[in-house]
């Protein structure tokens, strides 16, 4: 991707085809995906500062927004052109130079797509074991590791359906070149598949967008339900009730969570108890990244007594 971008972008610019800067364009998206995951990788090997106590994952955010209002800035340039070339026709299209660079798309699209179909394949084989007889645990650690292993698998999968639709996308561009090369009165094709391949940039940089706003708004991640971590809580011993719980996310996939319970009174030797249970229950049954569990004694507040009601009874 990070060598087919500018091929592509380039090629385009030199036929003078917005269709394939379009694609491009969605390939930059593609591209700007790959680089905040490296991004995150790289973030989440760094310690907390004095400063930045939770350390730099926020970062991973503030690159994506400023990654996506980029191709959104040069989506507009490209819809513009796309609507100056249909209402006034007054341009020419290299179809030969078109043809070789949408071929060139179609082939990286190809590459990329059997490259993730072998991933996938090789992924799930590595971990499937049908002839074994061990005994497997039902520990939290076991249970969190297969489902970081499914997570993995569903990402490839999800990258290989994404690739499919990139090919698709080169493909309609390649079928447009082909027009335009030996039909060149049917040159309005350029602009219609810019129009339709824009709108496939939004469907895909839209996800973005919201999941970003939510983080920055400290939002509840979609996968997790409040009421029900409350009522798991709740079903710990000695909890009497829950005085406020707090869960956001740091970045994609770093959900902490701040919880304060009351307990019943008289319950103070089980503190640490409590405390282990409540953790392990938001680390590993809700994979929280982060959490922090507060206790105190429940205390009844005496309802207060009017001073004319005491006057009066005196």
């Amino acid at each position: 991707y990070i060598l087919t971008f500018p091929t592509l972008f380039s090629g385009g610019y030199v036929a003078n085809s917005l269709a394939i800067m379009t694609d491009a364009l969605h390939m930059l998206t593609d591209l700007s995906g790959i680089i905040l995951t490296l991004l995150a990788l790289w973030l989440s090997a760094k310690s907390p500062t004095k400063r930045f106590t939770f350390g730099f994952h926020r970062l991973e955010v503030l690159s994506a927004i400023i990654s996506v209002l980029l191709v959104y800035i040069l989506m507009a340039f490209l819809l513009y052109e796309a609507v100056q070339r249909t209402i006034h026709m007054d341009y020419e299209i290299n179809g030969d130079i078109m043809l070789i660079t949408a071929a060139v798309g179609v082939a990286v699209n190809l590459i990329m797509g059997f490259l993730l179909n072998q991933s996938g394949h090789l992924h799930s084989h590595s971990h499937s074991h049908p002839h074994s007889h061990v005994p497997q645990s039902n520990s939290p650690n076991t249970a969190r590791s297969s489902s970081s292993h499914g997570h993995s698998s569903l990402a490839v999968r999800a990258a290989f359906v994404h690739a499919l639709g990139d090919l698709v996308q080169s493909i309609g561009v390649l079928v447009a070149a082909y027009i335009i090369r030996f039909k060149p009165e049917y040159k309005i094709a350029d602009p219609i598949c810019t129009y339709i391949f824009s709108i496939l940039v939004v469907l895909t940089t839209v996800r973005i967008l919201c999941d970003t706003g939510l983080i920055i708004l400290e939002g509840v991640p979609g996968h997790l339900n409040v009421d029900r971590i409350k009522e798991d809580l709740m079903k710990i011993e000695d909890v009497y009730s829950i005085e406020d719980l707090n869960v956001w996310s740091l970045t994609a996939g770093k959900t902490t969570a701040i919880v304060h319970l009351q307990l019943v009174p008289g319950s103070s030797s089980k503190w640490e108890e409590v405390q282990s249970k409540a953790r392990q229950l938001l680390l590993n049954t809700f994979g929280m990244y982060k959490c922090s569990v507060q206790l105190q004694s429940y205390k009844q507040e005496m309802s207060k007594t009017c001073a004319s009601c005491q006057s009066s009874s005196a």
